[in-house]
């Protein structure tokens, strides 16, 4: 899954009428019928980019552990017809935040384990002192996330003061596309390295609740979560997702890089 900064962002496509664009498509992809397209794709997208856009669909729909059976996009998350979490499991998450028990990177909250450092042949790769990361402020991640305790800490308050309050405590997993990974930006070939090389970097694809809905941002980037992905401006130096540069119309990209100028939000 790319995970990308925003220097090589992808220039904006040229705009073509919708059926310049169609008949330009390969057969595979024109045949997809148009309720299956993500409501982010537009005609303006070059064949290639859409093309590109409807393989990451279709690899997000198949990530292991992520079940879309009998689910359809929606606009809109009713959570009044969800259960909240009962006292009792309230109760439990308190005393787990509260314990420093499996925390890292000096706060309760953040749960997992410290790693050697990791280094690499490749010039920028590596992490000085990595953790490896399972859940944030009681939301756990889909799999172990190798980062710095940048990106960790900045992960958990967005989680604490954002992303939870907006599903009203029912949200239990960050479905995690990225984390340390030793490449260049948008993997192009030449370009500096991700973010993601340094461990500062972490994609989030789909949000799990708590009576096992999945929301990703391919198919569901309703008013809800583009409202928790803006929001995510106050707590990572970069965030792009859809619409942004054409490589993240499927995740949520955030990174705590150390680039001057302030912050990259697109």
């Amino acid at each position: 899954m790319a995970g990308a900064e925003a220097p090589t962002a992808a220039p904006a496509p040229a705009v073509a009428p919708a059926p310049a664009v169609e008949a330009a498509l390969p057969a595979e992809i024109a045949a997809v019928p148009e309720a299956a397209l993500p409501r982010s794709l537009r005609p303006v997208l070059r064949p290639r980019a859409l093309a590109e856009r409807i393989a990451a669909l279709k690899a997000t729909s198949n990530a292991p552990g992520l079940d879309l059976s009998g689910q359809t996009p929606q606009d809109e998350v009713d959570l009044a017809a969800i259960p909240p979490p009962s006292k009792k499991e309230e109760r439990r998450k308190k005393r787990e935040k509260a314990s420093m028990k499996g925390a890292v990177c000096g706060v309760p909250a953040i749960k997992g384990e410290e790693i050697a450092r990791i280094k690499s042949k490749v010039g920028g790769c590596g992490v000085e002192d990595p953790v490896r990361v399972t859940s944030v402020s009681g939301v756990r991640l889909s799999q172990p996330a190798t980062v710095d305790c940048s990106i960790a800490k900045a992960l958990n308050s967005w989680v604490d003061e954002v992303a939870q309050p907006a599903f009203d405590g029912r949200l239990v997993e960050l479905q995690i596309a990225a984390h340390y990974i030793c490449r260049s930006r948008n993997n192009v070939k030449g370009a500096k390295v991700s973010e993601h090389g340094k461990g500062r970097a972490v994609d989030i694809s789909a949000f799990i609740l708590s009576n096992g809905k999945v929301l990703t941002v391919a198919r569901d980037y309703n008013r809800l979560l583009r409202r928790i992905y803006k929001a995510g401006c106050n707590y990572f130096m970069t965030t792009l997702g859809p619409g942004s540069d054409g490589y993240h119309e499927d995740h949520f990209h955030f990174d705590t890089s150390d680039r001057t100028g302030g912050r990259y939000c697109r």
